[in-house]
């Protein structure tokens, strides 16, 4: 039991937690009259409803579309409160008990110690405005900080002997799909496109989506052009909504200025800045609310429910009419509109459909559908124990992985997030800081809220529906004539012989974008390749054809240029630039 103090009132509340599934836990703070007879979870609800709240920094922006500010929310009965112990009776008799061990007993202390820390970043805040936006935002982390400590405290791990491959019917073939039947259901349709990477894998530093990637057009361009034509070819009027985070949201409005006289309308709106904390410590990495940008973090797609509820996005859209929300990562180049898609979740009122396919070696780390304990949930290799870790990667087992191309039933995500239910599993991100310093960010994937729906399911689509640019072996792929563009979207060429595409591994040489650039004169001719493996320093001339299967290895000090007009086809180019046929 503990008791909240203010201002020389105090209120006797208990702390107790609930252990109703492994890792799907939560923390309950609730008042007492008197002293209960048990430590039952109490039945109440898990959040407090929250209203609208203004915010000055980083408003969400919009072209000829009218939105409100984003906040996210979470307070207790008194935010002014301070947690302590309480010393009585009652509580000597719950420390005597089973039921509190010490890792549990700590956990209270790690809450109010958070809380304090939280408490003296918000009191670096001069502007009210701005101070009471970051102070719903702070209280947004504190409740998953302290869902964090509840499943800390308890560690328990899924129960691997539990988790099942997805039942019959809960993966639908996406050949079983119907035809279309009135492309005006498209005027019930709006996309939303993830877009808070900054691609810092490829040596990036601003906005992921701004990166040129075929034909001189970017990611956000590709987009923009796919659903201005949908608009224009079956005259209906689906807007593009883009998430965006503190990393990459001047970026976004500055791009976007540049498609003012399209036929879309774009709005943007910006998700949560959490604190980065320290593993060992479990305090806050930032000392102040304007910090280095690199003490905090955006706590993953996830987020995307409560942003789109608090930043009045979710609302403006029902109020235009709109149903259904098509969201996808913006470095998908496969992810666009499908009516057949659209029609099925129609035809079957299904709230919640999850894009899943094939699984390949080279996804071994995605994330799948699992059905646990009779539900279906979203099961990320973060969550899988260590020594299942292998099976999880395992294609045998887990034949699908999830596309991240998700369809949402806007009516049903209002109704959840009403009544305070949609609460995700957490992902526990390690990170290393600047100065070798272990610390932990608490995350959430937007594919877990499956469970929370009603009728939810996955549709098994082909491969080219995952076209993720992850790195610049897949930007190669992209950029090469394996490809071509009609309004928008990626065409695979019809003069390729194969269905499956090239498989390209660049070495080290060719990660960061401006090194790829640099080394590739011109890409090359790669309509005929099965297999390209390049290490070292090497460089490519103009007019470059690749067949067949082609690796290049340069040695340590020494370097290959590849001519222009070189043709290689089943070759080995060793550093000594000998050429052995394979």
């Amino acid at each position: 039991a503990w008791m909240l103090t203010s201002r020389g009132k105090s209120t006797t509340y208990t702390l107790t937690t609930t252990s109703t599934t492994p890792r799907f836990s939560s923390l309950w703070i609730e008042p007492i009259s008197e002293e209960p007879e048990d430590l039952a979870a109490p039945n109440t609800k898990r959040h407090r409803t929250r209203t609208p709240l203004t915010r000055t920094h980083s408003a969400p922006q919009l072209i000829s579309t009218k939105t409100t500010q984003p906040f996210h929310t979470f307070r207790m009965a008194n935010s002014n409160a301070t947690l302590m112990p309480r010393a009585d009776s009652f509580n000597a008799r719950v420390r005597g008990t089973s039921h509190i061990d010490f890792r549990t007993a700590t956990t209270g202390v790690a809450a109010k110690t958070m809380r304090n820390e939280i408490s003296h970043l918000v009191a670096t805040i001069s502007d009210p405005q701005t101070k009471k936006a970051f102070d719903t935002e702070m209280q947004a982390f504190f409740y998953l900080f302290t869902r964090y400590l509840s499943e800390r405290a308890k560690s328990v791990d899924l129960d691997w002997d539990l988790i099942k491959p997805p039942a019959d019917g809960q993966i639908v073939p996406y050949a079983d799909l119907p035809k279309p039947k009135d492309t005006k259901n498209m005027n019930k349709l709006a996309v939303l496109k993830v877009n808070g990477g900054l691609g810092t894998s490829m040596g990036m530093t601003g906005a992921k989506s701004a990166l040129e990637v075929k034909d001189d057009m970017t990611f956000l361009d590709l987009t923009v052009r796919q659903i201005e034509h949908l608009n224009t070819t079956c005259h209906v009027d689906v807007p593009l909504i883009l998430m965006t985070s503190f990393n990459t949201h001047e970026d976004t409005l500055r791009i976007i200025k540049k498609y003012a006289n399209q036929q879309l309308r774009i709005t943007t709106f910006n998700q949560s800045r959490y604190p980065r904390i320290y593993k060992e410590t479990l305090l806050p990495c930032p000392k102040r609310a304007d910090d280095d940008k690199k003490n905090w973090y955006p706590p993953g797609h996830g987020d995307l429910y409560n942003a789109l509820l608090h930043s009045g996005v979710l609302d403006q859209l029902l109020s235009e009419g709109k149903e259904y929300l098509f969201v996808s990562n913006s470095d998908n180049l496969g992810a666009v509109v499908d009516e057949s898609i659209l029609q099925h979740m129609i035809d079957t009122q299904a709230e919640f459909l999850m894009e899943v396919t094939d699984k390949t070696k080279a996804d071994i780390k995605g994330g799948t559908l699992i059905n646990y304990e009779g539900s279906m949930r979203l099961l990320e290799v973060a969550q899988v124990p260590s020594e299942h870790v292998e099976d999880f990667k395992s294609v045998r087992k887990f034949k699908i992985f999830n596309t991240n191309n998700l369809w949402i039933d806007l009516k049903a995500l209002k109704r959840i997030m009403e009544t305070d239910a949609m609460e995700l599993d957490i992902i526990i991100n390690p990170k290393v800081n600047d100065d070798g310093q272990a610390v932990v960010q608490l995350e959430t994937a937007a594919g877990a809220a499956i469970k929370h729906f009603k009728n939810a399911h996955g549709i098994n689509v082909p491969r080219k529906r995952f076209l993720p640019v992850k790195s610049c072996s897949d930007l190669l792929l992209i950029k090469s004539d394996i490809y071509s563009l009609e309004h928008g979207q990626l065409v695979i060429n019809e003069a390729r012989m194969f269905e499956t595409t090239p498989v390209i591994k660049l070495g080290d040489h060719f990660k960061k974008i401006q090194n790829f650039q640099k080394r590739f004169k011109k890409i090359p001719k790669i309509l005929e390749l099965d297999h390209l493996t390049v290490t070292g320093d090497v460089y490519f001339g103009r007019n470059v054809t690749l067949r067949g299967t082609v690796i290049v290895v340069a040695n340590e000090g020494q370097r290959i240029d590849i001519p222009d007009g070189c043709i290689l086809e089943n070759r080995l180019l060793s550093g000594n630039l000998n050429m052995i046929e394979l």
